[in-house]
């Protein structure tokens, strides 16, 4: 489901699960922090490169996850997922090449350095399935994208070609067969530093996505209450969401 794999001071971090879009279902959001985690510790890791296999990088929760989240059965378990890429204590470069959706694109967008495929999709699905944004996405794209895009992007919930987001934040476009090569020796080259001074810098850069994810936790936390506590949310979820 996760892959993890070290060469040259790079931890590789590889969703697997192609078949399903490289869903960020309970066991994989538990497998990709727990792979973040032990990236993290590994004191020959001085740069991480989160990609993933198949055509989608990562289609966000799966329709059962988020029914079962809209009908009160189980807490968000990607929630914080984000939280994990800005406290990995070395950069975190996210290569993704292929379609990224929802959750899947927040997870992306959390990275220190964003790398995407220039015909692939990508966009917030959030408000088409009746709930708001989750995953400290309201604060954490404007990072990456200008206020003004990510705001339509948030409302209007649809999604884009990679081409469309040069010069919007975005690191790198590159052709989709390219992304992960291409960021893989950017991740090469970031690894090529002092561990101990990328671990500062780090920690120095990331600190006010840090303290955005933490506000935007609270107040997503409870816009969900309000969205997904709401009569019909999840046979809306069933009925509007696409695998």
């Amino acid at each position: 489901m996760v892959r993890l794999s070290v060469s040259g001071g790079v931890a590789e971090i590889r969703l697997s699960d192609p078949a399903t879009g490289n869903a960020l279902g309970e066991a994989m959001v538990h497998a990709i922090t727990a792979a973040l985690d032990s990236a993290g510790r590994a004191t020959d890791v001085s740069a991480v490169l989160l990609t993933g296999d198949g055509d989608t990088f990562s289609s966000g929760a799966p329709v059962s996850l988020l029914t079962r989240i809209a009908q009160g059965e189980v807490p968000p378990t990607d929630i914080l997922l984000p939280r994990a890429l800005l406290d990995c204590p070395v950069p975190v470069v996210a290569a993704m090449a292929g379609h990224a959706v929802g959750g899947g694109f927040a997870l992306g967008l959390a990275a220190d350095l964003v790398c995407l495929g220039h015909e692939s999709r990508y966009g917030f699905t959030f408000m088409n399935l009746g709930f708001t944004p989750g995953m400290g996405t309201t604060a954490l794209c404007e990072h990456v994208l200008s206020p003004a895009v990510a705001h339509e992007l948030l409302y209007s919930g649809e999604l884009r070609r990679g081409g469309a987001f040069a010069g919007t934040g975005v690191n790198h476009v590159w052709p989709r067969a390219e992304v992960e090569t291409r960021a893989r020796d950017l991740a090469g080259r970031i690894a090529e530093k002092p561990r101990a001074a990328l671990t500062l810098l780090k920690r120095t850069l990331s600190l006010p996505r840090r303290r955005a994810f933490d506000t935007s936790f609270t107040l997503e936390s409870l816009m969900h209450q309000v969205t997904l506590a709401a009569p019909g949310a999840a046979e809306r979820i069933r009925n509007t969401y696409v695998e």
